[in-house]
C-alpha cells in the first residue's frame, strides 16, 4: 500500500465517501489518551428552548441542563461556551469557527446538543439537520490539530416516538456482586464518541423543573467520578442511573405514564480516556 493511498484526502461526493488516513506522531500503542496538554479544550453547548417550527413545543427544563452541564464541564477544565436557540446557519458558523482553531495545546473537544430530534435528525431553531454534518468538521483532515484526540458529543434529543414500558426483574437477576514515538496512520473517523440520551426510535424524557433524565445523570456521574474513572465506564453508569432511577409520571396519559429510558453511545475511541485533574475554569 502506497503512502499516496494511505494519506488520501477525505472526499465527499453525491453518493460515496472515500476516506483515507492521517499520520500523527503519538504513541500508537498507548493505552490512554494524553490528557496532560496545557488546556483541556473547548466545550460547546447548543441549548434549544424555543423553536420557530410551530409543531415543536418549548423545551421547559432545558436551561437547568445547560447551566449545570456548563458548571460540570468547567470543573473538568473545559473552556465552555453556551449557544442559545441558534438557527442552523449560526450553529454551522460556530462549529466551523471551532474547527478552524488551533487545538495543539488542547486535550480534546466536547459538544453537547440539547434539543428536539427524530429519526436521526436534530432540530435547530429553524430547521432539522443531521449530526454527521457537524462531525465532518472535526475529522482529522478538516481539523488536523485534533487528530488523535478525543472528540466527544453528548446528544439530548428524542430519536423517535416509541416509549419503553420496561420489564419487572426479580431482585436476584439484577444484583451484581507503554508509549511509542513512531508515526502511524489512523482512520479519519477514529477518536469520536457520540453519547445519545436514548436509543434509535424512542423518546427521551425531560422533567420541566429538574432537567432531562440523561443530562442530569451525566452531570451527576461526571461530578462524582469525572476525575477518577474512565469515560466509557462513566457512560455505562449513566445508563444505569437513567434505566433504574427514573420513570415517567403522567397519570392522565396512560400511554406515557410509567415509561422508562435507556441511553446509548457509539465509541470510536482508540484508548481509555481519563480526564484526571485540570484547574477548574471557574477558579
Amino acid at each position: 500500500m502506497t503512502n499516496e493511498f494511505i494519506n488520501r484526502s477525505f472526499i465527499t461526493g453525491d453518493s460515496t465517501d472515500v476516506a483515507g488516513g492521517v499520520t500523527v506522531g503519538s504513541g500508537s500503542f498507548a493505552r490512554e489518551y494524553n490528557m496532560n496538554h496545557k488546556n483541556r479544550g473547548l466545550a460547546l453547548i447548543f441549548n434549544h428552548e424555543f423553536f420557530k417550527i410551530p409543531r415543536l413545543k418549548t423545551r421547559l427544563g432545558t436551561n437547568v441542563d445547560a447551566e449545570e452541564l456548563s458548571k460540570t464541564f468547567k470543573k473538568l477544565g473545559f473552556d465552555v461556551t453556551v449557544h442559545k436557540d441558534c438557527k442552523w446557519q449560526k450553529i454551522r458558523e460556530n462549529v466551523e469557527k471551532a474547527a478552524a482553531l488551533d487545538h495543539t495545546d488542547n486535550d480534546c473537544l466536547a459538544i453537547a446538543i440539547l434539543s428536539h430530534g427524530e429519526h436521526g435528525c436534530i432540530y435547530a431553531n429553524d430547521i432539522q439537520y443531521k449530526l454527521d454534518i457537524i462531525l465532518h468538521y472535526f475529522t482529522d483532515k478538516m481539523c488536523p490539530t485534533l487528530a488523535g484526540k478525543p472528540k466527544l458529543f453528548f446528544i439530548q434529543a428524542c430519536q423517535g416516538y416509541l416509549v419503553d414500558g420496561g420489564m419487572m426483574l426479580n431482585k436476584c437477576r439484577t444484583e451484581t456482586d507503554g508509549d511509542s514515538s513512531m508515526s502511524y496512520t489512523i482512520p479519519v473517523h477514529a477518536d469520536f464518541l457520540i453519547s445519545y440520551s436514548t436509543i434509535p426510535g424512542y423518546t427521551s424524557w425531560r422533567n420541566v423543573g429538574k432537567g432531562s433524565w440523561y443530562i442530569q445523570s451525566l452531570i451527576e456521574e461526571l461530578n462524582s467520578n469525572g476525575k477518577t474513572n474512565d469515560l466509557l465506564t462513566m457512560l455505562t453508569f449513566v445508563s444505569q442511573r437513567v434505566a433504574i432511577d427514573f420513570e415517567s409520571n403522567m397519570p392522565d396519559n396512560p400511554i406515557a405514564d410509567r415509561q422508562k429510558q435507556i441511553p446509548c453511545f457509539t465509541s470510536m475511541l482508540t484508548r481509555m480516556l481519563h480526564f484526571g485533574y485540570k484547574p477548574n475554569r471557574t477558579e
